[in-house]
């Protein structure tokens, strides 16, 4: 277990190497330039120093390999994410400030898609062609037709209008008020655990059927053993593993899923500071937001993979 451990984090090595470096390039391939913006919107220090000057003081005079070392440099060596274009505040405080509650949200609705999916979708493979069964795949396929921006903005309009209500839009961190926290937290995860949900609650069950087939099943079954004991400690043990999978290639939707959350509920996560960062071409920002959330989703795949171990003993780590 600890060689194979050793082996998928000196893997992740290469991977993230070549993710810097499309990410570093790709955001300066974004139309429009931070000189030219920061010209055009009248800049009073700007345009003292003019074109030449600013690229000097901003470090685009040099090519770009260069300004990429010594960026890749600046996080091996120091943790230094370079500074923000604009305001010339560290990268890395900003983003340690907006990474907990990105992370906060995505993990609510991570656990809410679960709860939903999982149940929901036993239930349907145990009760096959029953009314049940029927309601839940309808609803597998709503969720996978509705997109969730799309009703998270129903959620901020409509409800204002008919009712007077609209979620809270200021926010509170969890340390100052847990239960407001979670008050503002809670809607939005439960649309984006809803929208997660659908493929979930589809695999499980048809997994949960290829299972109850087997021949250990009819075993377990001709025993005499009880419903509830060979379906969630026989059959549904076996069943996850598929789902697992699934749940570690839904990561980046969860991800990206968080981010426009964020923007439409105004939570200040890392969704809105990575807009931000787009709209004024703050480069430094968006390079360590994807950085950030390149190596979040190798570590939830590999977390992924040393669970396999846990759901089928069988699974041996060379």
């Amino acid at each position: 277990m600890q060689a194979y451990i050793i082996r998928r984090l000196l893997a992740l090595i290469p991977t993230l190497f070549f993710a810097s470096v499309i990410v570093f390039v790709t955001v300066r391939m974004i139309p429009g330039d931070v000189i030219d913006l920061m010209l055009s919107q009248n800049d009073i220090a700007a345009a003292k120093m003019g074109r030449e000057q600013l690229e000097k003081a901003l470090g685009f005079d040099t090519p770009m390999w260069i300004q990429y070392f010594k960026w890749i440099g600046g996080i091996l060596v120091h943790g230094d994410f370079g500074r923000s274009l604009w305001q010339n505040t560290p990268v890395g405080e900003q983003l340690l400030a907006r990474l907990p509650i990105t992370f906060e949200l995505g993990l609510m609705a991570l656990v809410f898609g679960l709860l939903i999916a999982i149940p929901i979708g036993v239930y349907s493979a145990v009760r096959q062609d029953t009314g049940g069964d029927y309601l839940a795949r309808s609803f597998s396929i709503l969720m996978l037709a509705v997109p969730s921006f799309w009703i998270g903005t129903m959620v901020m309009v409509f409800p204002s209008i008919w009712w007077g209500w609209s979620p809270p839009m200021r926010f509170v961190s969890f340390a100052a008020d847990p239960l407001g926290n979670l008050g503002q937290m809670i809607t939005p995860a439960i649309i984006l655990g809803f929208g997660l949900s659908a493929l979930t609650m589809r695999l499980t069950r048809t997994m949960m059927l290829e299972v109850l087939r087997q021949d250990f099943i009819r075993t377990a079954w001709a025993k005499g053993l009880g419903e509830d004991l060979v379906v969630m400690r026989h059959a549904l043990r076996n069943a996850l593993i598929p789902v697992v999978t699934l749940i570690g290639l839904q990561a980046p939707l969860l991800i990206g899923g968080a981010l426009i959350m964020e923007q439409i509920f105004v939570i200040p996560g890392m969704g809105l500071l990575l807009l931000d960062a787009v709209s004024q071409r703050d480069y430094p920002i968006i390079t360590g937001v994807f950085l950030i959330v390149g190596v979040a989703v190798m570590v939830i795949n590999l977390i992924v993979d040393l669970s396999y171990g846990l759901l089928d003993p069988k699974v041996r780590y060379r």
